[in-house]
Formats: structure tokens, sequence, C-alpha cells
């Protein structure tokens, strides 16, 4: 009994050394954590040291990872949100599983699958993995932007479509394989009484229940109670025959609205990241190196076949839709591959004897390896394609303006500054280079142009060689540096004003001799600052005369760097670090330094 606690301990260790060791290593090669977590369980697992030796095991236990993620994904997507994602998730998701799914199912049985079998391996690709596409987008930090939402909604839309994708393997499935019509009605009776209890408890019971247990302020109790509702919703799909991951989605989607979303997000994280990791530690480790080096040319054939004909359909999808080519290619990129669906649909089709067990292993390993695939071909493609220009539909380029101020970036920060110049009257000149920032500020009355201040022509058709004052607002402290020496080199009658990205830009801005700079966030914070003191019962008076201290002592300081190093006049700040104090009290009054700390004896 202790060897085999020993062991299984053994497992545990390295399955999370593997993946805090693997995960760091790829993604520091630009790789992706995806393809770490693969590589790992592809080392610990059956083909490699062999420290396990049944994968599926831990995949069924780290499919609970997908479900968090499903749930959470709905805690984001509140009912107006879904409901304003229709035409994506309704329009755009169902056009790419119908044309995706057509096309792979006429692959497969041109190949010579019979067509039983070519539909289901072919409609189980189609199911691209949401955990893979999830985290790719978390990653590149496009989960929130427009594209990162039309992959959220096909994501949606290919996890609902599992569902009648398996009442269709019941139906198409051979007759003796036990089950008559009526059979198959009462599944679906009860998948539909499933869908109305969840639906019912998350409106009538879930929000009273939080409200409850967070009167009782125990923490790990909301805790054990969100993991309840997502295993329980999870729970109840499944015995009504649907999706697990589908039910832990409704049951996010129904406390999107909650007042207790965060807190729920907060306590299911932790679990998700972990047994999402080990979802793709357990993938790696089913890869079947065994089969694949007997049935290598079939399958490496299908993963060509089903990725290449994938692709067509999603870029063809795209294009019709209104996509750019760029943004096509990025979503060819996302979603040509198998997901962890497909494991669902082969295991079902093989349990109704559509598939037998050597094809519904070569075809495991098919999506299997798309999934290794897919960072390493959104690499290469980003690598590849040059990068994409902005559309500049609708927004006009610099080109011949002569303001008496010229603007260069067009963030928060500018905007503010740009007010008391046209309170005052003068003609301000505004370029920026981002196009949705341009998009935004025409809403609010701005005409602000398309230009990069760091390109000598466009400073020249922006008006900077007439104007009086050059106000750099930009937030990148490079850009600022180069349009600082642009300016002084060619244009050196213009007043250069620049916003500094913290306090060593600032001493290299003075260095470098311009008229005027201010660091970001140092007034803000003198202000918030001032106003915490008057809110604490310090009196007006005071509290200016105590910010107008910690000015002087701050630009005494900055002088000093400027003239030294960013340690020197260090003393000059105030800090809360406690000040040691003897171990008994001096004998003599004298011993007592200036600054009130008390000198120890001498011994």
């Amino acid at each position: 009994m202790a060897a085999e606690g020993q062991s299984e301990l053994v497992q545990v260790v390295a399955l999370l050394g593997a993946g805090v060791v693997a995960v760091p290593i790829f993604r520091r090669l630009g790789l992706g954590s995806v393809l770490g977590y693969f590589a790992a369980g592809l080392v610990i697992g059956p083909f490699g040291f062999g420290l396990f030796s049944d994968p599926g095991a831990i995949l069924h236990v780290a499919e609970f990872g997908v479900i968090m993620l499903l749930f959470v994904i709905g805690l984001e997507m509140q009912p107006s949100r879904l409901w304003a994602l229709r035409r994506e998730i309704f329009g755009l998701g169902v056009a790419q599983v119908v044309a995706s799914g057509a096309l792979l199912t006429l692959g497969g049985y041109m190949a010579g699958l019979d067509p039983a079998v070519a539909f289901v391996a072919g409609m189980g690709f189609v199911l691209s993995s949401t955990a893979v596409v999830m985290q790719m987008l978390d990653e590149r930090g496009e989960t929130s932007t427009a594209q990162g939402q039309k992959a959220v909604s096909i994501l949606l839309l290919e996890d609902l479509a599992i569902v009648p994708l398996l009442a269709i393997v019941a139906f198409i499935a051979p007759a003796d394989s036990g089950e008559n019509a009526a059979d198959r009605w009462r599944e679906i009776a009860i998948a539909i009484v499933a869908v109305g209890g969840l639906v019912l408890a998350g409106r009538y019971l879930l929000n009273p229940m939080f409200r409850i247990l967070a009167r009782s302020q125990a923490r790990e109790v909301m805790t054990a109670a969100a993991l309840l509702v997502v295993l329980g919703a999870a729970l109840l799909m499944e015995f009504g025959g649907l999706s697990m991951a589908m039910g832990a989605f409704l049951a996010g989607v129904l406390l999107s609205e909650s007042t207790f979303r965060h807190q729920l997000e907060a306590d299911i994280e932790p679990f998700r990241g972990i047994l999402l990791g080990l979802f793709f530690l357990a993938v790696g480790m089913s890869l079947d190196l065994a089969a694949i080096s007997v049935h290598w040319p079939t399958i490496l054939a299908f993963t060509a076949l089903f990725i290449a004909v994938k692709a067509a359909a999603i870029f063809g999808v795209a294009r019709l839709m209104g996509s750019s080519s760029r943004e096509s290619i990025d979503r060819v990129a996302l979603f040509a591959q198998g997901g962890e669906f497909a494991f669902v649909l082969y295991s079902a089709a093989s349990a109704v004897g559509i598939m037998d067990a050597p094809t519904n292993a070569i075809f495991t390993s098919v999506v299997i390896l798309s999934m290794a695939l897919t960072p390493l071909t959104a690499l290469a493609l980003k690598r590849l394609l040059p990068r994409s220009a902005p559309s500049l539909d609708g927004v006009d380029k610099a080109d011949g303006l002569s303001g008496e101020v010229l603007v260069i970036g067009f963030g928060r920060f500018a905007q503010v500054a740009s007010q008391s110049l046209l309170a005052r009257g003068f003609e301000v000149s505004i370029i920026e280079n981002d196009v949705e920032m341009i998009e935004a500020a025409a809403t609010f009355g701005f005409k602000v142009y398309y230009g990069d201040g760091t390109r000598l022509d466009t400073l020249r058709a922006s008006g900077a060689g007439q104007a009086r004052a050059v106000l750099v607002c930009v937030d990148k402290q490079e850009a600022a540096e180069k349009i600082v020496e642009l300016v002084q080199s060619e244009f050196p009658l213009a007043k250069l004003f620049v916003r500094a990205f913290d306090r060593g830009h600032a001493m290299d801005l003075v260095r470098a001799g311009v008229d005027y700079h201010i660091r970001e966030t140092f007034e803000s914070a003198m202000v918030f600052g001032e106003a915490a003191l008057v809110a604490l019962g310090v009196p007006e008076e005071e509290a200016a005369e105590i910010a107008e201290d910690v000015r002087r002592r701050d630009a005494e300081r900055f002088a000093l760097q400027v003239a030294g190093d960013i340690h020197s006049g260090s003393s000059l700040i105030r800090g809360n670090a406690p000040i040691p104090t003897p171990l008994t009290r001096p004998r003599r009054a004298g011993q007592i330094m200036d600054q009130g700390a008390p000198q120890p004896e001498a011994s």
C-alpha cells in the first residue's frame, strides 16, 4: 500500500514538474505553452519515460479543465452580450461548421472511407479545440478584440454542435446497436428536461444560495460552492446525454449578471489553469506512437487532407462573410485542427459500432497531431506573412497641415492636454498612427489625421516646420525619443513639449534639451495624495503645504539625478521602512540622533 501511494506521488510530481519545466522553455522559444504541455506529456507518457500507462484516465479527469474554462467564458457572456453576438454565433459559426463538415465528409469518402465513418471522422475534426484556441487567444491578448470575439462565437457554436452530432450518431448507428426509435426520443426528452432544470436552477436558486453563503463569510465554502455549481451543471448535462462543457457554459451565462460573478471567477481560476494544463499534458500522453508507427502513412495523409480541406473551408467562409485576407488566414491558423470533442464523438461512434477500434485510434491520432501542429502553424504564419497595413477607409492621412500646435499621439494624455489649447482658440493639428483611436476620437468631435510621427516625411506633411509648438504625447519611450531627435534636428524653432514615460525617461529628455517635459502620472498622483490627506482629516492648507514640500523635494532629487545617476538624492525620498531601535534605552539624551533615531550604546 505504501509503495502504491509513493508511486502515485511520483506521478503527481512528474505531472507538475513536466509542466513547470517545459512551458517556460517553449514560451521563451516563442512556441506557446500549449505545445510545451503536449511535448511534456509525450516525454512522461507511455511512449516516453513510461511514468503513466493509462493516459485516458488522466484525460478523463483533466477534461474538467475544459469544463471550467467554458464556465469562466460563460461568466463573461452576459445574455445581452450573447444576443449581440447572435449573428457571429448562428451566422458565421453555422456557416463554418456546415461548410467544413460537408467538405471533410466528402474528402473522407473520396479517400475510401465508408459514408458513415467519413461523416463521423469529418464532423469530429470540425470541432476545433476550445482549450487550444482560447489559450492562444489569451497569450496573444486577443480575446476581447473583434477577431477574438468572432473566434469565441465560432467555438460556442461548435461546442453546441456536439449535441445534435451525438444524436445523429445514435440515429445512423447500425440496426443491431440495441437502440430503437423510442429509446432515442426518450434520450431527447431527458436532454430537454436537463437543460430546463439547469435554467430554472440558475434563475431562481443559485443567487439566493450564494447570498446565504456570503453572509457566513467563510471563503472556503464559497470556493466549494463555485466548484459545486460547475461540476453539478456538468453532471446534469451528462445525465441528459449532452456535453458537460456546455452545461458549465450555460451555468456561467446564468450567473454572468450576478453580483458574485467576479468572486466566482477568482475562485475557479486556479483550478481551471491547473486542470487545463493537465488536459494538454494528457493529450500529449495520448498520442499513440505505436499506432502512428504502424499506420503512419494513413495518419499523416488524413492529417494533411483534413487540415487542408478545413483550412480551405474556413478561409472561404471568412472571405464570404467580409473578413480581410489577413484576418481569414489568422482564423485558419486558429481553427484548422480537431479538438477534444472529437474524442467524445469518436468514442460514441465506436460504442454503437460505426467505427472499429483501429479506425478510432487512427482518427484520434489525426486529431491529436493536428492539435500539436496548431501552435507551430500559427507561429509560422505570423513569421511568414507580412505585417498587415491598417485600413484607412474613412481616415485622412496627414498632408499639408498648418496648425500653430502639432500634437503627436492622441491617447488619454493628449486628449486632456489639448483642451486648454483648444479653449484658448489655438489651431491644433493632431496625428495618430492607431486607426481605432482616430475613429473613436471622431465620435467625440476631434479631427485626427493618420501619421507616424517617427517619420520625417510625416512630420513635414503634418506642418512641424510651421508649428510654434510640437507636443509629443506618444506612450512609447523609443518613439518619443525618435521624434525629439527629428524635431530638434529638422525643426529647431518649434518649442518641444514631451510626455515622459517615467523618471529615467524624464532625465533623458532634460539632457536632450527639450523645452518642457512632465512625467505622465506625477501631477495626477500628487493631487490624488493631497485629496487622501484631506479625507483623513488633515486641514486643506496643511495638505497643500505638504504636497508642495513633496514637489520641492522631488525637484531637488531630480536635479541631483540629472547631474549624477538614478540613485542620487535617495535620502530625499520619504520611505515607510521601520527604523531599527536599540535593545536598551539610551542613558543620555545626547545619544539621540538628529533625525530622531536612537544610537545604540558603545560596547
